[in-house]
């Protein structure tokens, strides 16, 4: 496999194209199922294809039902309060069926923190202004 300049080495490209098509397959399936967050995986597929495969942005950022939720993170960092409801529940809801394993503790420690953080993040996002 070629590099494309400014794409780095050709294994590196081509993890970042598998986890694209990982995360979209991810959102899809988000956007179908109401505890999972589609439009976080989405964005991640969009940054993996971004670095990977301008081609695959592109048909992303350009198609009808999966575009306009990555397009509209990019254009305003927003996410609406339903999002982010769903996203910390499924972030809670991850880390109490990790606790209800046999993991170590060091795992549960590291698991909490980036939940916690990513979190903390997704909740710290701007909401929509509302149309009146």
């Amino acid at each position: 496999m070629s590099d494309a300049p400014g794409h780095g080495s050709g294994w590196r490209r081509a993890l970042l194209l598998a986890a694209g098509w990982v995360f979209t397959a991810l959102g899809v399936i988000g956007l179908i199922l109401p505890l999972m967050p589609g439009t976080v995986f989405l964005i991640a597929a969009a940054w993996c294809f971004s670095r990977s495969s301008p081609r695959f942005e592109a048909w992303l950022l350009g198609h009808e039902r999966l575009g306009p939720h990555v397009l509209r993170w990019r254009e305003s960092g927003v996410i609406d309060r339903k999002a982010k409801l769903i996203a910390c529940s499924s972030m809670l809801l991850s880390f109490g069926l990790v606790a209800l394993t046999s993991a170590p503790p060091i795992a549960l420690w590291a698991t909490g923190l980036c939940l916690l953080a990513s979190g903390a993040y997704v909740a710290s996002r701007p909401e929509p202004a509302r149309e009146e």
